[in-house]
């Protein structure tokens, strides 16, 4: 996903390059937001679910290419940032 968003800083991207970017950050970021609120990170799954929202295919957000430039870093820095604080495997619980 963060190579995409890199990607997408090329001036001459077709449109339909955009629509599956939005499709890849909305799916990746619903995903991670209940990956989030099933690890009890509710702040961060609202974080991510806000990305879900802007990135989302079916009502896109009309934005200009700056605001975008600008929305695509700080989408590359919640995506990296995901990778340190969600937990790839599930806590062991201490029955003891």
């Amino acid at each position: 996903m963060s190579v995409m968003l890199l990607w997408a800083f090329y001036p001459d991207n077709p449109y339909g390059y955009y629509t599956l970017l939005r499709v890849v950050c909305c799916a990746s970021f619903a995903y991670l937001t209940l990956k989030a609120f099933s690890q009890k990170k509710e702040a961060w799954g609202w974080v991510l679910a806000v990305m879900a929202v802007i990135y989302n295919p079916l009502l896109p957000i009309h934005l200009t290419r700056e605001i975008w430039s600008v929305i695509n870093i700080v989408t590359i820095g919640i995506a990296i940032g995901s990778v340190f604080i969600l937990e790839s495997k599930p806590q062991k619980e201490n029955t003891e």
